[in-house]
């Protein structure tokens, strides 16, 4: 295993040397320009990012779950991805999982030493049925965590597709994924605190991974959320928006459609553009496999 004193998420920054003296204008400013490399050094990962896309986007079409995985901050941002896309794209809580080391209280409070227990993340594996249909996404800004060494070791023992976001170079886990992303985002504002530069650049990535995969999956009509839940009063004006700017009708219109498609924002629109009562718009929906921009062009 790596030794963790020789990797570059670890090392002093020498531009923040003088943190502790540092006026705060110029300790905020030296931040964001820290902060600033972040995208470009995820931009490197691309060609590994669209691979892992590839691999969610096959494993969805076969019915599999992405599951994310990891410790402290790498797994609190899973769990952060997985949970946002229910009411953002519309998939059942079960599409998407996140798992931390330490279980669901660990998002909350630190478990001391459940990331040092690779048995640990494979038990966490068995318990979610994880099968080869699945995707396990694993997150570790050292990449050598054991508790996410462990999980891809797993993962890869069943047939479950593999991935590994680390933020150094040569990461351990990579090793043991069928696709290794790795953001090289560099020493650390605060020697050591990978939820800064390293924990933006996994949510970066996590981002990334969820969108593509969902708009690949039809749950995007051009630019718009249109699987989207209207699930309190913001998304509810969100929805109507949506199917406003949509189909072109005015903010009254778009109200009554989103009512008579009970609340379903694709059902709305299809009805407006296709010019079609609510259950032709959900048969037309359900030939086109969910997507709307195939639905209108029947």
């Amino acid at each position: 295993m790596t030794e963790i004193g020789s990797l570059t998420t670890e090392a002093s920054n020498p531009r923040t040397s003088t943190l502790d003296s540092m006026p705060i204008d110029q300790l905020l400013r030296t931040m964001n320009a820290e902060d600033a490399g972040v995208a470009s050094a995820v931009a490197q990962a691309i060609p590994q990012i669209a691979r892992a896309v590839e691999l969610i986007v096959a494993a969805r079409r076969r019915g599999g779950r992405l599951i994310y995985l990891g410790a402290g901050t790498s797994g609190r941002l899973g769990v952060l991805d997985a949970v946002e896309c229910p009411p953002t794209f519309g998939t059942d809580p079960g599409e998407v999982l996140g798992l931390i080391a330490g279980g669901p209280d660990a998002f909350l409070r630190a478990v001391e030493g459940a990331e040092d227990d690779p048995a640990l993340a494979a038990a966490d594996l068995s318990a979610i049925t994880l099968g080869v249909d699945d995707v396990l996404v694993a997150l570790a800004a050292s990449g050598r965590t054991p508790y996410v060494v462990g999980a891809l070791r797993y993962g890869r023992s069943i047939g479950a597709a593999t991935v590994a976001i680390s933020c150094n170079r040569n990461a351990e886990a990579s090793a043991y994924a069928e696709v290794g992303i790795e953001i090289d985002t560099g020493p650390e504002v605060l020697t050591g605190s990978t939820r800064l530069k390293a924990g933006t650049a996994q949510k970066m990535v996590c981002n990334m991974l969820t969108t593509a995969a969902m708009v690949r999956a039809g749950k995007v009509y051009g630019n718009l959320m249109v699987d989207v839940k209207p699930t309190n009063a913001k998304l509810v004006d969100r929805a109507r928006r949506i199917i406003a700017e949509a189909t072109g009708a005015d903010p009254t219109a778009a109200a009554a459609l989103l009512d008579a498609a009970d609340g379903h924002v694709k059902t709305a629109i299809v009805m407006r553009l296709a010019g079609v009562d609510a259950p032709a718009a959900r048969a037309l929906l359900h030939d086109a496999d969910g997507r709307v921009r195939d639905a209108v062009q029947h």
